[in-house]
């Protein structure tokens, strides 16, 4: 195994984690998850052996290049990163770091998109010292791809249709209304009393202090049933008449 085999390896175990943390009880992502970390640990291991036994070979006068301190970027950090589209860097906010110490990966987002891209230590670089923290010009922005052209154009139809229904959702209610108005006037005229409308609200606090707000006839008690008795009839002589 050898270098590039171990960064290939890193990014696959990153986009699984990436994947595990909106599916953690996924078994299949964990199982690969544990095999990608596996073949990690033989690939250091077998690239370590590699480098010792070239560094023996070469003598103590040879240093490793990999010994020259770089940046060490975190969560939250901005940066440039390479845009695998064009291959252009654009401004970018890292979101997670990955990988191992030697061979991080990053997980950026571009300044004014929601895409997430993957990209190695080479492929993201400090901002310029004269950089200004301002919304990017047009020629700084790079261009959208067609599956995100088609995204954001579904999503600007899916939000016309939205307000549409919600206009005529108004309109409809403005109509009943009017309706509900217009025979809301019509029984004023005729003389009956409709709660709320005109005159007393059925909302109002009642005058005795046993009723209730918003119950009709509250505090005035049951009304009483009289029992009708069994009428009986008296027999009558009719020797008396």
């Amino acid at each position: 195994m050898d270098k590039p085999d171990l960064e290939t390896y890193q990014v696959q175990l990153s986009q699984v984690e990436l994947a595990l943390q909106t599916d953690p009880d996924n078994a299949e992502l964990s199982s690969l998850q544990s095999e990608l970390q596996e073949l990690i640990s033989l690939a250091q291991e077998a690239i370590a052996q590699a480098e010792a036994a070239s560094s023996s070979r070469a003598g103590p006068s040879r240093k490793s290049t990999s010994s020259t301190p770089t940046f060490a970027w975190a969560a939250g950090n901005e940066c440039l990163a390479k845009y695998s589209g064009d291959g252009s860097f654009y401004p970018a906010r890292i979101t997670s770091v990955g990988g191992s110490a030697e061979n991080p990966v990053y997980s950026i987002v571009f300044r004014g998109y929601n895409t997430t891209e993957l990209v190695k230590g080479s492929e993201i670089k400090q901002l310029p010292s004269n950089h200004q923290e301002k919304t990017p010009a047009a020629s700084n922005k790079r261009k959208l791809t067609k599956l995100e052209e088609d995204e954001r154009e579904r999503k600007k139809k899916k939000n016309e249709k939205k307000l549409e229904a919600r206009a005529a959702k108004a309109k409809d209610q403005l109509v009943k209304q009017a309706t509900w108005q217009k025979f809301a006037k019509k029984s004023e005229k005729k003389g009956v009393h409709i709660a709320g409308v005109a005159g007393t609200s059925i909302f109002k606090t009642p005058d005795n202090p046993l009723g209730k707000v918003g119950v009709t006839g509250s505090g005035k008690g049951m009304t009483e049933v009289k029992l009708l008795g069994k009428h009986k009839f008296a027999p009558v002589d009719d020797s008396t008449q």
